[in-house]
């Protein structure tokens, strides 16, 4: 049984320059973190796009629900900006049915050394092994239905509704 990873961006991928102090995207971590965290899963990694989801388009959330919709995989992770991947994961939702698609995000860049991406990244790939078919986001070791979470911008993590 195989894996998909989708990479759309967001602080998973993001770099730091020190001279101007801005972030920005120059290539994934993703195989990195895969070797560090010793994973022996089989996966395929796909790169739709590299954007922080605050830039990320209407039209860019459909793109990464047909492709969602039209691969080949029943088991899909999706790496994305923690700002609008509920956004996202919506559009995913009315688009895509009998696939067991998880996004999650990290709050800190990887390449910072502290970053919550390695174990969101571990969380959502065991997930998206055990969950029934439909659409989550695995953000601090939970995962939630698309629909019923959002990211408490006070705490900096993610929660239930109500």
């Amino acid at each position: 049984m195989a894996i998909q990873i989708l990479l759309t961006g967001g602080t998973f991928d993001k770099e730091y320059n020190e001279l101007t102090g801005k972030l920005f995207f120059k290539d994934s971590h993703l195989p990195e973190m895969l070797s560090l965290g010793r994973s022996r899963l089989n996966i395929q990694v796909d790169t739709l796009m590299m954007i922080d989801s605050l830039d990320m388009s209407e039209r860019d959330r459909e793109t990464v629900a047909q492709y969602c919709e039209s691969s080949n995989f029943n088991q899909i992770v999706i790496t994305h900006g923690t700002d609008t991947l509920v956004r996202t994961a919506g559009v995913i939702a009315n688009c895509v049915s009998n696939k067991t698609i998880v996004i999650t995000g990290a709050m800190i860049p990887y390449k910072f050394g502290s970053s919550d991406g390695m174990f969101n990244l571990g969380s959502a790939l065991a997930f998206a092994q055990t969950l029934e078919p439909g659409v989550y986001i695995a953000m601090n070791g939970r995962y939630f239905s698309h629909d019923n979470c959002r990211k408490n911008k006070e705490t900096g993590e993610f929660e239930e509704l109500g």
